[in-house]
């Protein structure tokens, strides 16, 4: 068995890219190798910076051997029809050994029968390296010189041996244009057993042998190849330090993930950050170390901020060196830090509420007017909702329209990420009610299924005036997601609107609201109810999403929503968790099987008939003791459903609906459903359809899968 070592080395690879380009690597080459029929027992890839590597290992020596047979015509057909069949698999003669009569159900036919011998591992691999290497996706490349071989970035060299032997590519990796004849003119790749270590400390070619050889020599050449290793290499280093300093590590597995593809040799580094910049929000020094330098933020125990910062080096640890790296690096933090608190001061200059008519002149979308409108919009139905979630009205109003004028900071257009954050500060710095600025800052939430939920009730009523503004907007001008587009985020919205009203308990009554927030888009037609027709499933789709991770299933919110008019999620959820707690049941298992059975014959029989059976059964024609316990017994369970579903008690609705079980069984198991007496029969199928009707009232079952 053998070992395929290939590596690709070229200049950096945005850090972005590099985990989904080692997977494309692995998943095109393997793919190929699998089509070529060249099994393998592993196959690995890495990524550094400069290199993207993958080893096969358990490769055969060559390809298997192939019988290929073709079909040609019966036995006594035309000349022509014979010699066509023989050019076509290459033969001179009908008495070649490679043809053969076989008979068959439509009588005797020639078969050519040929086979070819596998190639050996150094003949095929190069066109399936050339493929696999050709088709990597990058989402954005480029191509340099004179070649049209596109790549993320300039490639340099191809390592590319079976067991220790360089593999010579057969054929000319960076493609050129026609009018240049030589491979020289262009610098054209081939591969080699060669490789290079870290930029400065080892940038001399290295030579290996296969991949153990290839890993060591790396790690001698200051390259650790494997990224996972290069990022705990980072944590602990960086864990190390910070608690020298009794200090801890801000976590931030984003901003691991980015500096380990930055480096090959990481060395993570203390600097200290100027007293004078401590004063500055906390927020806007961790997103100016994070987004520009690429620095790990240290807290105190307590989590507060602390005045130091971990940056990585891609250096080998020299004390005289290190202390250099680090003081070029506060100094440059120092700059940086600088803009920030310039923005922080000049920013407190003018108060939020005097920012708010500027937002006039932002745009929020072209059909739903300047952010100042969809302010002005935000702040009526913030004031709505408060008494449903139990805020203060005029406190809601007032954060609903402060909560967007940061945008016109100086802070938040450098660092859109902290808008909400930052008009928290300085709503507070105005003298603003916490609460109101606390809504500002959180009206954006939440962002994400691990995002927190706002709980305070002001914040609760921001966000959701903010989400849902956004969503009957949207929808009224037509501007909805489509397959896997949704520009805008609604879906995201929509999630944060279920979350917020499921993880605060909220009573709140969609429709309403929706025709509420409808109400203040005073230069969109009037199609209120369009926009109820389509927003309603669209939630309905998105709380399936979100109780997915919970277990619970989709069709069984689909059965409580088929009801029609449901639009409390709270009282729906609850609904859906009794219905799941019944089917979980033996009496709820057959009620089930006994609902499909009653409606797979009413189904038939009123196709058949052409009419519905909804009609009262009648008494008088209840001849079979089983029909009429089943008819008494729905009567008494129609009315315990009825008073429970009033007052909310689903648990004893579907407790009443149980009692149908025993009468359901016997029914099926006594009575002969298409009697050969016409009036029977009918009255038989109307007793079905109100069974049907009765198990109707709790969910629509024919939704209900399994």
């Amino acid at each position: 068995m053998a070992e395929l070592l290939v590596e690709l080395f070229s200049e950096e690879i945005p850090a972005r890219m590099q985990a989904r380009a080692a997977d494309d690597l692995k998943r095109l080459l393997t793919d190929k190798l699998k089509a070529a029929g060249l099994a393998f027992e592993r196959a690995e890839a890495f990524v550094t910076p400069r290199r993207l590597a993958l080893v096969v290992d358990g490769l055969p020596r060559k390809q298997p051997d192939q019988k290929e047979e073709r079909k040609g015509p019966k036995v006594g057909a035309p000349k022509q029809a014979v010699e066509g069949f023989l050019r076509g698999a290459g033969l001179q003669s009908i008495d070649d050994q490679a043809v053969e009569v076989r008979s068959t159900n439509k009588g005797e036919f020639y078969f050519s029968v040929r086979y070819v011998a596998g190639l050996s591992l150094d003949r095929c691999l190069p066109s399936v390296l050339d493929e696999a290497i050709s088709e990597m996706p990058w989402p954005k490349s480029m191509r340099w010189g004179n070649n049209d071989f596109r790549w993320v970035r300039p490639l340099h060299s191809i390592l590319a041996i079976i067991d220790g032997s360089p593999l010579v590519l057969d054929f000319q990796l960076l493609r050129t244009p026609e009018e240049v004849s030589t491979p020289t003119e262009t610098g054209t790749i081939w591969a080699s057993n060669l490789t290079r270590g870290h930029r400065f400390l080892a940038p001399e070619p290295i030579a290996v042998t296969g991949f153990e050889d290839y890993r060591s020599k790396l790690r001698d050449a200051f390259v650790v190849l494997d990224r996972d290793e290069r990022k705990r290499l980072i944590a602990e280093g960086a864990g190390k330090l910070a608690e020298a300093e009794g200090l801890v590590l801000k976590d931030d597995p984003g901003l691991l993930d980015e500096v380990c593809g930055l480096v090959e040799w990481p060395v993570p580094l203390i600097g200290r950050i100027d007293p004078e910049f401590m004063a500055v929000p906390p927020e806007v020094l961790v997103t100016s170390m994070r987004s520009h330098q690429k620095y790990f933020a240290l807290q105190t125990k307590d989590g507060v901020l602390a005045d130091r910062f971990i940056v990585v080096a891609n250096m080998a640890r020299d004390p005289a060196r290190d202390a250099t790296i680090v003081a070029g690096n506060e100094k440059v933090l120092r700059a940086r830090l600088s803009d920030a608190k310039f923005f922080w001061d000049q920013d407190k200059a003018a108060t939020l509420d005097s920012r708010v008519p500027a937002l006039a002149e932002v745009t929020f979308y072209d059909k739903l007017g300047t952010m100042a409108d969809k302010a002005a919009r935000v702040a009526a139905l913030a004031r709505h909702l408060a008494p449903i979630v139990g805020a203060d009205a005029d406190q809601a109003e007032r954060a609903a329209r402060l909560a967007k004028a940061d945008l016109t900071t100086g802070m938040v257009g450098e660092f859109p990420e902290l808008q909400g954050v930052m008009g928290r500060y300085y709503a507070l710095a105005d003298g603003e009610d916490a609460e109101v600025a606390n809504a500002v800052a959180e009206h954006y939430s939440p962002l994400g299924p691990t995002d927190t939920c706002p709980t305070a009730p002001v914040s609760v009523a921001v966000a959701l005036a903010d989400k849902l503004d956004t969503l009957v907007g949207f929808f009224a001008i037509g501007e909805t997601p489509t397959g896997s587009k949704d520009p805008f985020a609604l879906r995201r919205a929509a999630l944060g609107v279920i979350r917020l009203i499921i993880e605060n308990d909220l009573r709140l009554p969609l429709l309403d609201v929706f025709k509420r927030a409808r109400n203040v888009f005073v230069e969109i037609e009037d199609d209120t109810a369009e926009v109820d027709d389509t927003l309603l499933p669209f939630f309905a789709d998105r709380l399936k999403v979100h109780l997915r991770e919970e277990g619970v299933r989709h069709d069984l919110i689909a059965a409580v929503f088929e009801l029609g008019g449901e639009d409390d999620l709270v009282r729906l959820l609850a609904r859906v968790h009794a219905l799941a707690a019944f089917l979980g049941t033996d009496d709820g298992a057959n009620m089930l099987v006994g609902y499909r059975r009653a409606s797979n014959i009413l189904r038939a029989e009123e196709k058949k008939d052409g009419v519905s059976f909804d009609a009262e059964p009648e008494a008088a024609k209840l001849t079979e003791p089983a029909e009429k316990a089943l008819f008494e017994a729905l009567g008494g369970a129609q009315g315990r459903m009825t008073a429970a579903l009033a007052v909310e008690d689903f648990a004893g609705a579907m407790s009443a609906l149980a009692t149908l079980r025993a009468p359901i069984d016997r029914f099926f198991d006594d009575v002969t459903v298409n009697a050969d007496d016409a009036g029977l029969r009918i009255n038989r199928l109307r007793l079905l359809a109100r069974v049907r009707a009765a198990m109707g009232t709790v969910a629509d079952f024919s939704k209900i899968e399994g």
